[in-house]
């Protein structure tokens, strides 16, 4: 899980021009957020980015790999895949991705801070009985 001091300054530099961008030290890896958003993480000097449905083929096709913390549990993995190498060197183009993995964290962000019952697929949800 070890970042080195260079690859983290050279993922903050690329990243610059996203504005209200800061790295916090987490887990002996690097979180990267844009405000109070967590869009990405960095470990073993490997840059991640949130995905979902609306940007998870961008990584797919590129043949990226998804971050998996536990070396011992493959199968367990997150919804953050591997940068691939051409956008990293692009700064314009790494800030492009990093912004679609900041929507995805907000958007993440607006359907936690809904009451359950208010989210699709979710116990608490409402549904009318039909009467006996």
């Amino acid at each position: 899980m070890p970042v080195s001091s260079d690859y983290r300054t050279y993922v903050l530099e690329q990243l610059a021009g996203l504005a209200g961008l800061s790295a916090r030290r987490m887990f002996g890896g690097v979180g990267l957020y844009c405000e109070e958003l967590f869009f990405g993480l960095i470990d073993n000097d490997t840059l991640y980015l949130r995905v979902n449905d609306d940007n998870r083929a961008d990584y797919t096709a590129r043949g990226m790999s998804q971050f998996r913390p536990y070396a011992d549990r493959p199968e367990l993995s997150m919804s953050y895949y591997e940068i691939p190498p051409d956008v990293l060197e692009d700064p314009a183009q790494l800030v492009s991705w990093a912004r679609r993995s900041v929507a995805v964290a907000m958007a993440a962000a607006k359907l936690a801070a809904k009451p359950p019952g208010a989210r699709p697929g979710r116990a608490g949800t409402s549904r009318t009985r039909p009467r006996r």
